[in-house]
């Protein structure tokens, strides 16, 4: 064990909770009570709440090995918000539970709670709860988040209309490519003489898309300000692709994407050329960028080209033409779920390649 750390058995279940949650102060209205007693106590008023939860297992969805602890507490905590910000919410609260195996000490936990709590502190969320437990297959964390939204404000998956356009934020793929980047270099590094440092120098914007994303509450405000309420509303978590889908099954339509709107940053491209994927396919099916996918009417055209990080991707069909993506030479090509999967091996059009 390393010097000057902490057993957490000498603080026991309850020691070890009031530690790591007593720089938590309540920021918002609703939460009544929060961390102490059986039940966090929550109010609403006449707004809807809206629940989610994410289950993180490290070695299927994080690899110690090269995922700082901090960063993984930050980016657990903002996948959950980026949930709420897709249903056109606020989050208000989480409640963060651990297993947690012998080989991690207290202060190892510390760090994992100081990403959560700048992810908290970034985005105006209280933690009111949570609980903690021996593991014997590493560490696991599930958090479950609470948000907040007027009834008449709620965007659903399932409201999407033929004709209407599809738009995405941010780019695309730069999550995936900073993930083939860091397994790559733990490659290396295990096959070089010790004391080797990785040199991510001309990729630090891909890096940081895998290992600190953001959600997107800047778009969801834009949108709002601008006076554009979507019809259909995901985050990007699995891949577009199958978001996309998620979109149409739901919503009962098709749609179009073209190949040459798919927004990609720089970065994203060079690292695809070095390893000599396909650019396109790794931003349709990388996964992890948390960037909103959604659907407006076709009236709101004009409003749409003026919004800076927006682009307009495609537009909503019948049902009858299906979904497939517009190739550059015109081609139709059918847009397949070949994202994320969390039980690979279940379906033959899924491939795993990166995490929720």
């Amino acid at each position: 064990m390393e010097s000057n750390q902490t057993e957490i058995s000498s603080l026991g279940e309850f020691g070890l909770i009031e530690r790591l949650t007593k720089d938590f102060p309540l920021k918002n209205e609703s939460s009544h009570v929060g961390v102490g007693d059986d039940a966090a106590v929550l109010g609403f008023g006449d707004s809807e709440a809206l629940v989610t939860t994410d289950l993180l297992l490290e070695g299927i969805h994080f690899d110690l090995r090269y995922v700082p602890l901090k960063h993984l507490g930050y980016k657990a905590a903002v996948v959950n918000f980026s949930d709420i910000y897709a249903m056109n919410g606020q989050p208000r609260q989480i409640t963060v539970s651990l297993g947690v195996s012998s080989r991690f000490t207290v202060e190892h936990i510390e760090e994992l709670y100081a990403g959560i709590r700048l992810a908290c502190e970034t985005y105006g969320v209280d933690l009111v709860g949570g609980d903690t437990s021996a593991s014997v297959t590493g560490l696991v964390i599930s958090i479950t988040c609470i948000g907040q939204a007027a009834k008449d404000e709620i965007v659903y998956r399932n409201g999407a209309k033929p004709t209407d356009l599809i738009c995405v934020s941010g780019d695309l793929g730069a999550a995936y490519m900073g993930l083939q980047l860091l397994e790559r270099e733990n490659r290396v590094a295990a096959e070089s003489a010790p004391g080797f440092q990785p040199d991510f120098s001309g990729k630090e914007y891909i890096l940081e898309r895998q290992l600190k994303p953001e959600a997107r509450k800047d778009i969801v405000k834009l949108l709002a300000d601008n006076g554009i309420r979507p019809t259909s509303m995901m985050d990007v978590s699995d891949g577009l692709s199958s978001e996309l889908l998620h979109i149409c099954k739901s919503s009962g339509v098709g749609c179009r994407v073209y190949e040459d709107r798919i927004p990609i940053d720089y970065q994203t491209a060079v690292m695809a050329e070095e390893l000599n994927m396909n650019l396109v396919m790794a931003a349709m099916n990388g996964g992890e960028d948390y960037e909103l996918l959604f659907t407006v009417p076709l009236a709101d055209n004009e409003k749409i080209e003026k919004l800076k990080g927006v682009t307009m991707i495609g537009y909503v069909t019948s049902p009858d033409l299906g979904a497939a993506m517009v190739t550059r030479d015109g081609a139709e090509i059918p847009v397949r779920a070949q994202g994320w999967n969390a039980f690979p091996g279940q379906s033959e059009n899924v491939q795993t390649v990166g995490g929720k």
